[in-house]
């Protein structure tokens, strides 16, 4: 959830001078952006959010216990006291840079699934653990410990003057009025980041804003939320409702909300902090004590703007980072599921790669052709019905998305992936993965969806079902077999 701040209120003197500040950062980043040297080293990152459970499979609420047994600083807190986050140190992506970070990942994951144990606590990969129950938002118990996570729950429910909402409607409905911020919290992804030179931001955020709906409809993992069958991918729409700032009215006017997909395609990535600062007021006025200060390198160290942007949620966001002999520029990825295995988890990541990298060197880009909105609804459509969904695409109309994803899209994949220079058979094996899921049509929302429906005709009432579906679920993320490849079938005993 990003970086610690030192209180959990402030004052109205701090928040006019940190709107001042944000000008000032602005103003900088622009002067930077246009005379600056930035540093290009061609590598990808990973950042995965994970749930933790107990032995009943019900969310174990002791993170810090938990990353004071694993003790590795790639692990930190999230939001959520049954949550925990875990970052893979960068590298290239091409030649064998995509089994490396497979491996990598898997020997990070197994380290800590051993060290959690020590505390009686598992390590599960999904966009929204099925176990969860309303009970859980009623107190700040689910909360972590740390000044940014209470100061944003009291910044939101502040803006927005009232509980918070969550209606949602799909397979079945739920409505209730959460008293905080807690079903965020519910809401665990997969964050893909890649480096990028500032010429280069704007081709790759529009390419990565046209591919979402494809993207989401191949990873879709979180279909229940709170005992309830909702969309394939509901950590989309639990995650705007749970933040959203905006009370009924400001809503009805159009004001934005935090959690944003964007309004239209950009020419640099000034674009997208400048409507970060013009739509948005702050949830979190710190003012630091380093503004006008420079990186070692020589970059302005902006910490007003950079704090500002973590407070925006747009699923492919924006990053610059001073750090290091020169500041880089990234762009996260931010709209995929965490899970169901670290196989899927690395062909998710090779499907974004390589398409981004195909798509912005095209002679007529796609978004040339597409209307911003059009690529928004086929976003939305996805994350309601996953791999079932219809969009629509330039030059060829309305198409169901597993024919857009196996006849266009992977091809275009793997041409961007060897154009990054990755093995051959390594692009052939990840990329088979995705076309075997989408021939088959089960992702993890669907094996969920399957696996529930089939244990509840076999006589288990809704609670126990989630637990045992939470429990087969686990074991078939331990073997580490694709999803597509999972039996949907009640065992029961």
């Amino acid at each position: 959830m990003g970086a610690e701040v030192k209180t959990k209120t402030f004052t109205r003197e701090q928040r006019t001078r940190y709107r001042e500040r944000l000008l000032e950062n602005l103003e900088t980043f622009a002067d930077y952006l246009s005379t600056g040297t930035f540093a290009h080293t061609g590598t990808i990152g990973l950042e995965l959010e994970l749930n933790l459970t107990n032995a009943d499979c019900s969310p174990a609420l002791r993170n810090s216990d938990v990353l004071e047994a694993i003790a590795d600083p790639s692990f930190q807190t999230e939001i959520g006291a049954f949550n925990i986050e875990m970052n893979h140190p960068a590298l290239s992506v091409s030649g064998a840079g995509l089994k490396e970070l497979e491996d990598g990942l898997r020997r990070q994951l197994n380290r800590a699934e051993e060290r959690a144990a020590a505390v009686q606590a598992q390590i599960l990969m999904i966009g929204i653990l099925p176990t969860l129950k309303q009970d859980l938002v009623e107190d700040m118990s689910w909360l972590s410990p740390g000044k940014r996570y209470a100061a944003l729950n009291t910044s939101v429910l502040q803006a927005r003057g009232e509980d918070v909402l969550m209606d949602l409607r799909g397979l079945e409905s739920v409505s209730f009025y959460a008293k905080n911020i807690a079903p965020e919290a519910a809401c665990t992804s997969v964050q893909l980041h890649v480096q990028l030179e500032p010429a280069e931001f704007a081709p790759v955020w529009n390419a990565a804003q046209v591919i979402a709906g494809p993207q989401v409809a191949l990873a879709a993992n979180s279909p229940i939320f709170m005992e309830k069958l909702l969309w394939h991918e509901t950590r989309i729409e639990v995650f705007k409702q749970a933040i959203d700032t905006r009370p009924p009215e400001m809503r009805n006017q159009g004001v934005r909300p935090r959690v944003w997909f964007g309004e239209r395609w950009i020419t640099s990535i000034f674009d997208l902090f400048e409507e970060n600062v013009r739509y948005f007021p702050s949830l979190l006025p710190e003012l630091s004590r380093t503004t006008g200060r420079q990186a070692r390198g020589g970059a302005p160290l902006l910490p007003e703007l950079r704090l500002h942007n973590g407070t925006v949620y747009r699923w492919n966001r924006p990053i610059y980072d001073p750090g290091g002999d020169l500041p880089h520029l990234r762009l996260e990825n931010r709209l995929l599921p965490a899970g169901p295995t670290v196989l899927d988890t690395v062909a998710n990541a090779a499907f974004f790669f390589g398409l981004v990298r195909r798509l912005r060197t095209a002679d007529r880009p796609l978004w040339s052709r597409l209307a911003f909105k059009s690529a928004e609804a086929n976003f939305l459509a996805c994350a309601r019905h996953g791999l079932e969904a219809t969009v629509y695409w330039p030059g060829i109309g309305d198409l169901p998305v597993v024919e857009l994803i196996i006849r266009h899209l992977l091809p275009l994949a793997a041409e961007g992936l060897a154009d990054l220079g990755v093995d051959a058979d390594l692009i052939e094996e990840y990329l088979g993965v995705l076309r075997d899921r989408a021939q088959s049509e089960q992702n993890g929302a669907k094996w969920q969806i399957e696996t529930l429906q089939r244990l509840e005709s076999d006589g288990l009432d809704r609670g126990a079902a989630l637990a045992r579906l939470t429990s087969l679920y686990a074991s078939n993320m331990h073997s580490n077999l694709p999803v597509h490849t999972w039996p949907v079938a009640a065992v029961i005993g």
